[in-house]
């Protein structure tokens, strides 16, 4: 029932005598307050989106010094798990502490602006990038959205079992309205990057190297402590607390092909620190390692391709199906065995990047 029409029922009503007079006043403070709840989290994502969205639309009349750059790109994701994902970046780029030798004479700080829907979320984001020398970079942003759920997928909500009082394997549910909470996360991160290219130059050897160590903390407005949600129809795992990533990539730049630019391997790993009672039941403390193959293509000098073929690891939990996400999983022992992990293969995708400007 839409709230609106449920507050004229209860006013139109009217309380019969002077208990139910009560009962009813606090109905409707109640249904009011939830509405304004929901309208305060619409209200924020709406101004968080606006502000990305005079920037994107006009950066130049805002910075218009000499010295700094700016770049608009589209982007475009598909997978075949399904999934979709479109976003607008605004990018700034200001010299800093620039010097003479090759390490230095490229310093900047980078301001990374985007503005990101899928057919489940809005999000708005925002990084900062600090380069005080080529093969070093510090990181820090955040991210702000939020989401509704359909058939599809759930863009995001709470993750409970469906029953509370059956027996384990319990059914899971997701409890969550349209735009009925915000998910916002910070993080912090450094990146080391290398190409032999640039210390023994020559076409055929730029050979790649970057990773990046990030420390990111995330939280759901609707959720409490060590309380499992769902966002963007992941794994239905996250609570709000401390998460670490690091990503490892080592690539090599094709220099005669045409359209292939560049072949990469890369391998990111993912581990809660949440540090939930009992979590070495379901197997809490793994984290998640998700191995991919690279291959970015140079279409034209604005648009560029990249392929990207996946496997990830699941938890070993026996004979149970580890990617049916139908069963709450904290329900299911982790297996020792066979070892407590499993690869699998994840996901092929597609990125589409084209510069505007």
């Amino acid at each position: 029932m839409p709230y609106g029409r449920g507050l004229r029922r209860y006013r139109d009503q009217g309380p019969k005598d002077g208990d139910q007079g009560t009962e009813g006043k606090k109905i409707i403070l109640f249904m009011e307050a939830i509405l304004l709840r929901k309208l305060f989290c619409l209200k924020k994502l709406f101004c968080l989106l606006l502000f990305f969205s005079s920037l994107l639309i006009n950066p130049g009349s805002i910075f218009a010094e000499e010295g700094i750059t700016s770049s608009t790109n589209l982007e475009l994701q598909i997978s075949t798990l399904p999934e979709a994902k479109l976003g607008l970046t605004q990018s700034f780029s200001f010299p800093f502490l620039q010097g003479q030798s090759p390490l230095t004479m490229d310093n900047n700080i980078t301001a990374n602006l985007t503005a990101e829907v899928t057919p489940v979320s809005l999000n708005g984001i925002a990084e900062i990038n600090l380069t005080p020398a080529a093969f070093f970079v510090f990181s820090g942003g955040g991210r702000a959205g939020s989401g509704w759920n359909m058939p599809l997928g759930y863009g995001i909500g709470i993750n409970k079992p469906e029953n509370e009082s059956d027996t384990p394997p319990r059914k899971a549910k997701i409890d969550g309205d349209a735009f009925d909470g915000l998910l916002w996360s910070a993080w912090g991160a450094g990146t080391l990057q290398f190409d032999m290219g640039a210390v023994i130059p020559g076409d055929w050897n730029h050979v790649l190297f970057q990773t990046r160590q990030e420390f990111r903390y995330s939280g759901y407005t609707r959720a409490g402590s060590q309380e499992p949600w769902v966002f963007e129809n992941d794994d239905r795992e996250n609570q709000n607390g401390w998460i670490y990533y690091a990503r490892y990539i080592l690539g090599y730049h094709m220099p005669q092909s045409p359209v292939l630019d560049t072949i990469a391997f890369m391998a990111e790993l993912e581990k809660n620190l949440y540090n939930t009672p009992g979590g070495d039941y379901w197997g809490e403390n793994l984290g998640y390692w998700i191995f991919s193959g690279l291959f970015n293509f140079s279409i034209t000098p604005r648009f560029t391709t990249a392929l990207v073929i996946q496997m990830n690891t699941r938890r070993n939990h026996g004979i149970s199906n580890f990617k049916d996400s139908s069963y709450f999983y904290q329900d299911f022992k982790i297996e020792d065995e066979e070892g407590q992990r499993r690869l699998l293969f994840y996901r092929a995708a597609m990125i589409f990047n084209y510069k505007i400007r």
